[in-house]
């Protein structure tokens, strides 16, 4: 009896491992074969993301990326620095420009300049200059000195010094229309002032008038001279006059002085900074028109 039991439990442990082995074969046989490189398949599968290796070109797009951005980022810092780098110096440039012009516009009177006016005289050739020769559309300055011929000293020092100072414009690009105007008509002829200044710059205009046409001039730029009284036909003098640069636009309008004790290097420095701040007056009362017209009050 127990042999029996034994035989038939032994039975049923075979025919169970027989089955499990059966099934374990068939789903060994069921598992999709990865296919060869080089393999037709309808279908792949894609590989997971977690088998994609590290450093292959997946990888190196998202970093190229991420490196893209950040230069992009710098570029946009950078930009930003010229900018505020070019606003604040523009800003800062045009406030020293309506500085200097506010000052210039504080020496002239409403309707009419403190200094200068027209006056009508004669240049070394015998051909008329009036004040309207100082007006231009090529924004050149004039420089005007008044002095005569039979100065010892003094003169010939200024001219010197305004020789100087064209030379010096001249580096920068800066052309100006220079002017010696005597204080003594009754000596200097225009062939003397011409044979005077030609001791001194090539560039100066001399001129010259009646006595009533230089008094005129000198009362309108408000230069004092006076000639010792009594004096006798053929008798040597001096003439006392103000020493002066007078710097005027190219709209024929005074801008600033230039004393003697000014340097050669100090003058030109100041002819540059009256050139850049200068506005035509035009475009000045344009401004005061426009939106911005709070930064020209």
């Amino acid at each position: 009896m127990l042999s029996r039991i034994a035989f038939r439990s032994t039975r049923k442990s075979v025919v169970y491992s027989a089955r499990s082995f059966g099934i374990s074969l068939r789903r060994f046989n069921e598992i999709p074969k990865i296919p060869q490189s080089g393999s037709d398949s309808s279908n792949p599968k894609k590989r997971p993301l977690s088998r994609v290796a590290i450093g292959s070109s997946d990888s190196g797009k998202k970093y190229a990326e991420n490196s893209s951005i950040e230069f992009a980022s710098w570029k946009a810092v950078l930009l930003l620095l010229v900018l505020g780098g070019g606003a604040t110096y523009w800003f800062s440039k045009e406030k020293e420009r309506i500085r200097i012009q506010k000052e210039v516009d504080s020496k002239r009177s409403i309707g009419k300049p403190l200094i200068g006016g027209p006056f009508s005289l004669i240049d070394t050739k015998g051909q008329p200059f009036t004040h309207k020769n100082l007006v231009n559309d090529n924004k050149k300055f004039s420089i005007i000195y008044f002095g005569f011929t039979h100065c010892p000293d003094v003169c010939p020092d200024e001219l010197d010094k305004l020789g100087d100072m064209l030379e010096e414009l001249k580096k920068s690009k800066i052309e100006m229309q220079p002017i010696f105007i005597t204080c003594d008509p009754a000596r200097d002829s225009p062939e003397i002032v011409e044979q005077y200044l030609e001791d001194f710059h090539p560039d100066i205009i001399g001129l010259t008038g009646t006595y009533d046409e230089v008094k005129n001039c000198c009362k309108k730029y408000r230069v004092y001279f006076s000639t010792p009284a009594d004096i006798k036909p053929g008798q040597d003098y001096l003439v006392d006059h103000s020493i002066f640069f007078y710097v005027m636009d190219s709209e024929g309008q005074f801008v600033d002085v230039i004393g003697r004790e000014a340097t050669a290097a100090e003058g030109v420095e100041k002819i540059k900074k009256q050139i850049d701040a200068f506005i035509p007056k035009e475009e000045r009362e344009a401004r005061k028109k426009s939106k911005l017209s709070f930064l020209y009050k």
